[in-house]
């Protein structure tokens, strides 16, 4: 991952609503939610959802996929642990053995 694409991803998700749409699809997991569900679940107007998922595709944290006359949503996970990879790999000087006792997160190397 470049420091470009970090920071695109991190500039869409500073969107309260893109947080929230982002974090619903995680949940969602691999079967991902059509447009209209996630709009009900986050109580977002069509339109205003509309910018923020194209936002979030722009950003490449969700793919869509067109189903008949839906749109379903999914998170893009591997991007997401690209950048979390991104923000990690020089922990502790490139030794992350040395983080092990400050990280209790399994995400951290």
């Amino acid at each position: 991952m470049d420091k470009s694409l970090a920071t695109t991803i991190f500039e869409s998700l500073a969107s309260g609503v893109r947080l929230d749409v982002y974090r619903l699809l995680v949940k969602a997991g691999p079967q991902g939610l059509v447009a209209g569900e996630i709009g009900a679940a986050l109580d977002v107007p069509p339109t205003n959802l509309s910018f923020h998922l194209k936002a979030l595709a722009h950003a490449q944290l969700v793919s869509v996929v067109q189903e008949g006359r839906y749109q379903r949503y999914r998170a893009n996970l591997v991007l997401m642990q690209d950048l979390i990879g991104y923000l990690t790999a020089e922990c502790c000087a490139g030794h992350p053995e040395l983080c092990a006792e400050t990280c209790l997160d399994p995400v951290c190397p």
